[in-house]
């Protein structure tokens, strides 16, 4: 996971609709990739310009699935996904998400529609040729407990957005955005003979639904955006957001270790808080079993999008703090599937907004955000190599607005660690009437299908299905355990 000039939508659409061979008919569905082909899922092909500048120009290839309702009497249109990132390969998501329940109501409404977005998986992947360190540092910067660290992310960040600049990928740079990527999104739309798209999105898909239905509106049916970022996406705001995000879920696992003894991690809330600064301070000094301090901190960071989660995470506490065995649950990432997540996701922050370059603002921020959000406030505040990018976007980022038919609906958890109310109530802000939210009394990243509260579920269900939506915003109460 993870930004304004406004775009004049109408000139540039007049221009796009005037070129010559856009719409594509006749599209081939055939097998899927083997990791790919469950529940009946197809996949296809179709072809997008790699700059919307010159339409008729270079074109770059998208890998585009489908789960076809089985319903003849389904609704005209079609349900468009994302699962987040950027960086996030969305060609298996149809089937994902029949894995988490998607109602039948829903299945029967729509076809849905998986992509992997330009740059990433299989439609045109990018590299940085970033070495397995780099990659295991991933998409979130390291923490900084103090001045000299943050001056050796600094040279880190320098020399990975220098490889970016350098690697076989490098003449993608400009071309890989939230904007374009959302310009693709209406030429899938449009290759499947469909007026309109409607969208679920989660995390860095709420940016992506909010930029296309700025940039689309009259395009856009029925709009949901699930966790979200700020109306600038994974800017440096929606970064420092980290620092509290974490601090406001840290107590649902600190509640939960305490209450099971046999971890041993503290009898009450306050040891087992107690207990992280204790571990991420011996870890600093000691690495154990392959885990440093930073590991340690966004190991937990991670662990708590889920509630599911959080019996791995405490098994990992267990056996750093006695030197055991780590569970199988603490390995990582194969790094071949890794290098293009995180090379795409620094291709599109990079270019979705403006990043400040000087160090010393970092040395400041980082400062500011460990004392107030000490447990990770000096990981999202830490520098990325946005500082250090050498290319220009081709087109300016979209800042979100409130211009179009009201038709999106915000879903969002009181405790989201990686997006966080606050920024929630930013992206709705700037959507105006446009939006309405409902906001679940839970934690963890992810609320439709992934969260236990059924008042938030069906909300959404019943938007995708029927289009309602509720008349003001409100929040779900807590469901009992």
């Amino acid at each position: 996971m993870l930004r304004a000039l406004t775009i004049v939508v109408a000139a540039t659409a007049a221009v796009m609709c005037a070129s010559p061979g856009l719409a594509q008919t006749g599209l081939k569905w055939g097998d899927c990739p083997a990791d790919v082909a469950k529940h009946g899922l197809r996949c296809t092909t179709i072809d997008v310009p790699l700059d919307y500048r010159d339409p008729d120009g270079q074109q770059i290839q998208l890998s585009v699935s489908r789960l076809a309702s089985k319903n003849p009497d389904r609704r005209r249109g079609v349900l468009l996904t994302n699962p987040g990132g950027p960086g996030g390969s969305g060609l298996d998501f149809p089937g994902g998400l029949v894995d988490l329940e998607l109602p039948q109501s829903v299945l029967d409404s729509y076809d849905i529609i998986g992509f992997d977005p330009r740059g990433v998986g299989r439609s045109t992947p990018v590299t940085c040729d970033l070495t397995m360190e780099q990659q295991y540092r991933g998409n979130i910067p390291p923490y900084a407990r103090n001045a000299a660290d943050v001056l050796t992310q600094a040279r880190n960040a320098k020399a990975v957005a220098e490889q970016c600049a350098r690697s076989k990928t490098a003449n993608l740079l400009p071309y890989l955005s939230t904007a374009a990527t959302a310009r693709d999104m209406d030429r899938i739309r449009e290759a499947l003979h469909e007026d309109k798209l409607s969208f679920l999105g989660y995390s860095y898909g709420t940016h992506l639904g909010a930029v296309y239905s700025t940039l689309f509106p009259e395009r856009s049916d029925r709009i949901v955006l699930d966790s979200n970022l700020v109306p600038g996406g994974l800017d440096r705001t929606g970064s420092r957001l980290f620092g509290p995000g974490m601090e406001m879920r840290f107590p649902d696992f600190a509640k939960f270790a305490a209450a099971r003894p046999e971890y041993n991690l503290g009898a009450t809330p306050e040891a087992v808080t107690a207990k992280y600064f204790d571990l991420a301070g011996r870890l600093d000094r000691t690495p154990v079993q392959g885990y440093d301090g930073n590991l340690f901190r966004l190991a937990t960071f991670g662990s708590l999008y889920r509630d599911s989660r959080m019996p791995g995470l405490a098994e990992i506490w267990k056996a750093l703090d006695t030197n055991q065995p780590l569970p199988p649950s603490a390995s990582a990432e194969a790094p071949q599937t890794l290098e293009n997540k995180v090379a795409s996701h620094l291709y599109v922050i990079c270019n979705d907004s403006r990043w400040p370059k000087s160090v010393s603002g970092y040395l400041h921020d980082v400062s500011v955000d460990r004392q107030r959000y000490p447990m990770f406030g000096a990981s999202g505040a830490n520098i990325r190599p946005c500082a250090f990018w050498r290319s220009e976007p081709a087109e300016p980022p979209v800042r979100v607005g409130d211009r179009g038919p009201s038709n999106v609906l915000l879903a969002q958890n009181t405790r989201d660690p990686a997006t966080p109310l606050a920024g929630a109530e930013q992206m709705r802000r700037a959507l105006g009437d446009r939006a309405r939210m409902v906001t679940a009394d839970q934690g963890g990243h992810g609320v439709y299908l992934i969260g236990a509260n059924k008042c938030a579920n069906d909300t959404v269900t019943a938007f995708l299905t029927t289009g309602e939506r509720p008349e003001a915003d409100h929040t779900c109460v807590a469901e009992p355990a």
